[in-house]
Parts: C-alpha cells; structure tokens; sequence
C-alpha cells in the first residue's frame, strides 16, 4: 500500500507542475459554469426543458469537457514515460505492474474528479444566492455525479491503455479521442438496428444514454457492473502489456 500510495502521489504532483493542468482546469471551469449560466437564465424565464442535474450532467457542454480533458489527463501517463526513457527506470524498481497501473489510474481519477467537484457547488450557490431555480434535487445531483465517476473512470482507462500503446502523447490523444468519439455516438444507432438484440448490445455502451439515467436520479444496477467491469478489463489488460513489456 505504501508503494502506490507513493506511485499515486508521484503521478498527481507531477501532474500539478505542468502547464496544461492549468489550462485543463480554467477550460474547466469556463465550459462548466457557462453551461449552468444558461440554463439558469433558461430556467428564470421558463424556457428549460430539464432540470439542474440534467444540465450539468447530461448536457452536450458535459461530453464537451469530457471529450477534452480524458485524452489530456491520460495521454501522458505511461506515453510521456517511454519518450523520456524513465518507463524503463520504474520497471526495475521494487514495484509490480499492478501498482504501477493502478496508482497513475487512480492519479488520474484523482485531478479528473478533482475538475468535476465545483459542479457540485454550483446549483447551491445559485440558490443561495436567491436565483429564481426549481428546487433542486439533491438525490439527481448525487446520482449524477456518481455516474460521472463511473463514465470517467471507463475513460480514463481507456486513455490509460492508448498512452501504454505509444510513446507519442498526441497519437495516445488522438486512439482516445476516437473511442469516446464511438462511445458517444453509439447513442445515435440504435434506430437503424433491425435486430433488437444488437439495439440492446449498442444501448449498453451508451455513455449519454446512461448519464441521462443519472442524472435524472435512476441508478441501474446493470449499469454500473457494466462501468465496474470495463474499467478493470481494460486496467487487467494494461497490467499485462506492462507485464509482457517488462520480460522483453
């Protein structure tokens, strides 16, 4: 535990020195707050079809800022490693391959939560600061967020598993920028499936089919066992490729 609790930190810090946290993090906060700026203005003068939660979390600003910042968080991971040559230096340390993965997976999920926690606050200061809003619905703001940790960290690991792929970050970007891409749109296929069975295949890996579920406070329990699974998968199959690229 004390070796990827000091693996974790390593990979978070090193993440707070470079340049392009600082402007993950403002995009952040631009592309997040100007979404809930709208919809508040949409919600005062009774325009808005959907509630906060749905807004925030199921809205095209959302997979906007998730389409940006999992290939920026991840595309570094092991990429930036290898093209420097310290990959090789960690991998004769006294450290499995399973910490390793583990712990730059968790560092990621770490600063990507990290992004998403003012979203939280913000529904509570519109209404604190007396905006005309709904009530809002602590519960959907939960499952939302909850949805999002579980999204992201399917994400994650697949942007983790292109950065081991490559030792180019922007081609690790771009292998992960395409899978979101197709995850993204398999919402948009399952009304050109004949067979129901492949509708059915298609709506289970269906990133904004599922954070509308959350964000209207529905957890499925197929659901999650379906994020849960995906993301150890990919981080087993991560584990392994560092495994067999350490006995080269």
């Amino acid at each position: 535990m004390n070796t990827f609790l000091t693996l974790w930190h390593r990979e978070v810090t090193s993440w707070f020195r470079t340049f392009i946290a600082y402007v993950v993090g403002v995009f952040f906060l631009i592309v997040t707050g100007f979404s809930l700026w709208m919809t508040a203005i949409r919600m005062t003068q009774g325009n808005a079809t959907g509630d906060m939660p749905g807004s925030l979390f199921a809205s095209p600003w959302f997979w906007l800022a998730m389409l940006i910042a999992v290939p920026l968080l991840t595309m570094r991971l092991f990429a930036e490693e290898r093209r420097l040559g310290t990959l090789e230096m960690l991998l004769t340390a006294p450290v499995t391959e399973t910490e390793v993965v583990l712990a730059k997976f968790a560092g990621a999920w770490f600063v990507f939560l990290l992004l998403w926690s003012p979203t939280l606050a913000y529904s509570f200061l519109l209404q604190a600061c007396g905006a005309v809003l709904p009530p809002l619905d602590g519960g959907a703001l939960a499952t939302g967020f909850f949805g999002t940790m579980l999204v992201g960290a399917f994400f994650l690991a697949m942007g983790l598993l292109f950065s081991l792929l490559t030792r180019h970050q922007a081609i690790a970007a771009m292998g992960s920028l395409g899978g979101l891409g197709v995850l993204l749109s398999a919402g948009a296929l399952p009304a050109s499936f004949h067979s129901e069975h492949l509708r059915q295949i298609v709506r289970t890996i269906s990133a904004p089919m599922h954070m509308r579920d959350f964000a209207a406070g529905i957890v499925d329990t197929r659901t999650v066992i379906w994020y849960v699974s995906a993301t150890a998968l990919l981080l087993f199959i991560s584990i392994r490729m560092l495994e067999a690229r350490r006995l080269r």
